[in-house]
């Protein structure tokens, strides 16, 4: 059998509670032996509450990485998008529209959002409502043809989602296709992801 050392401990925040308590009894007793015992415990404690501090940052930089690249980019094959940044996924002729991390990026904290009333009838590249950032302001544009069944309430209330998570809690509205034809027209993730790479090359 192996010596017990720190590393072999199991370290989680109830196996280092047991540890104190154990710790604590072993102080109530007077003798040598105990005090012995309670110098290698807290020995022991020592290394795995820095063990376990050092779990918790490497667990919380991964999540804080996943969330990152999670609100960054969408790997959804359906999602079609515009050359104006916007984007549309249609489940059973309900469209979604959102704009792309591109053009969250772009325009910066958004502050405030203007969206569609229900029941408005728009076609295919109509001006529907407008974003204003701290440092810019944008028309947006539908991707595709119909009628508005629902706006994203959380997002007049919070842009700011449409910065933290533009392809989920951040999206703008929906409206039923009137024409789903029009969906051929638009760019696909890979199209979409050329389109910008042309774009910025363009730049330079």
């Amino acid at each position: 059998m192996r010596p017990m050392t720190a590393s072999y401990l199991v370290v989680n925040s109830y196996d280092l509670s047991l540890l104190h308590i154990v710790i604590n009894r072993f102080n109530e007793c007077k003798s040598v032996y105990c005090y012995q015992v309670t110098m290698v415990l807290q020995r022991y404690l020592l290394s795995a509450t820095r063990q376990c501090i050092s779990r918790r940052r490497i667990l919380g930089s991964l999540r804080q990485t996943f969330c990152e690249l999670r609100y960054s980019y969408s790997s959804d094959s359906t999602r079609k998008y515009t050359d104006r940044h916007e984007w549309v996924v249609v489940e059973k002729d309900i469209g979604t529209v959102g704009i792309s991390n591109y053009a969250q990026e772009s325009l910066g904290d958004i502050v405030f959002a203007q969206l569609p009333d229900l029941g408005s009838e728009i076609k295919a590249g109509d001006e529907c409502g407008a974003l204003e950032s701290v440092k810019a302001a944008s028309e947006i544009y539908s991707p595709v043809s119909g009628t508005i069944t629902e706006k994203n309430s959380e997002v007049e209330n919070k842009p700011g989602l449409i910065n933290t998570s533009c392809f989920e809690k951040g999206w703008l509205f929906k409206l039923k296709l009137s024409n789903p034809d029009e969906l051929n027209e638009l760019m696909n993730e890979e199209q979409y992801e050329k389109f910008l790479k042309s774009d910025v090359d363009k730049d330079h």
